[in-house]
C-alpha cells in the first residue's frame, strides 16, 4: 500500500484564512483531532484540536494559530510502513501526502490506514497467533513456514522484531498469524525442532506448551 492509494478525498484541507470555528466543525464532522492546512496547494502544517480549543476567539484565523509538523509529510510513493513510522514518531491522527512537485495531494486518516493495514495482516481473520523467541543468527522464515505448512496450516502474516538486551544481544521475536485455531500439532512440531514458543493465542486450548514457561496464556495482539 502506497501513500497515494490511502488518501481519503472526502477529508477537507483547511486554508490559512479559515477560522478556528470552521476547523473545529470539520474535525467534529470527520471525527479527527487534526487537520491539514494548505495555502494554494502548498502544505502549511497541521492544526490540532487541543490547540484550537485554547483559542479565546473562535473567529480567529488559522494564520494566528500554532501549526505543527510543517516538515512532516509523506510522499505519494511511500509505503505504509513509512507512514506508520511517521504516525508513531509524531503522534499523528492525519498524514499529509505531497506530490513529486511538492504540492499537497490530500490527507490520510490514521484510523482508516490502521483498519486497512489490519486487513492486510489478516488480523480480522479467525486463526491463532504464535510468538517465537529466536536467535537472530538462526532466523529463517522459510524454515518456520515449512514446518507450519507440514501441518496443513498457512502463515497469513508475520512480524519480526529484535528484542536484544545486554545479556542476550542476539535475541529476537517472530510473531505469526495462522489460518487455523487448533495449533497443538504445530506447537509440537516447532518445539521438536528446537523453537521456543513464548506466546500463543488460540480459540482452542493449548496442551503442549509448558505453562510454567509462560507468564500467561496470550492475549491477542490486535483488535
Amino acid at each position: 500500500m502506497l501513500a497515494a492509494t490511502l488518501i481519503n478525498p472526502m477529508i477537507p484541507t483547511l486554508k490559512l484564512t479559515d477560522s478556528v470555528s470552521t476547523a473545529l466543525d470539520w474535525m467534529h464532522e470527520y471525527h479527527t483531532q487534526q487537520l491539514v492546512v494548505a495555502d494554494e496547494d502548498l502544505y502549511k502544517g497541521i492544526v490540532s484540536e487541543n490547540i484550537l480549543m485554547d483559542s479565546m476567539d473562535d473567529s480567529a484565523l488559522l494564520t494566528t494559530i500554532i501549526r505543527q509538523h510543517e516538515d512532516v509529510f509523506a510522499t505519494e510513493d511511500q509505503h505504509v510502513y513509512e507512514l506508520l513510522r511517521l504516525i508513531n514518531q509524531y503522534g499523528l491522527y492525519v498524514v499529509p501526502v505531497i506530490s513529486e512537485d511538492g504540492l499537497l495531494m490530500g490527507t490520510v486518516l490514521v484510523q482508516e490506514l490502521l483498519e486497512r493495514f489490519a486487513d492486510v495482516l489478516g488480523i480480522q481473520e479467525k486463526g491463532a497467533v504464535l510468538v517465537l523467541k529466536i536467535s537472530e543468527r538462526d532466523y529463517s522464515l522459510s524454515e518456520v513456514s515449512r514446518l507450519i505448512e507440514s501441518n496443513g496450516t498457512k502463515v497469513i502474516s508475520s512480524y519480526y522484531s529484535s528484542s536484544a538486551t545486554y545479556d542476550n544481544p542476539d535475541e529476537a521475536r517472530l510473531t505469526l498469524k495462522l489460518n487455523r485455531t487448533n495449533i497443538n500439532p504445530i506447537v509440537a512440531t516447532l518445539e521438536r525442532f528446537g523453537y521456543s514458543i513464548e506466546e500463543a493465542h488460540a480459540n482452542d486450548p493449548i496442551e503442549s506448551i509448558d505453562q510454567e514457561r509462560l507468564d500467561m496464556l496470550l492475549r491477542y495482539l490486535a483488535t
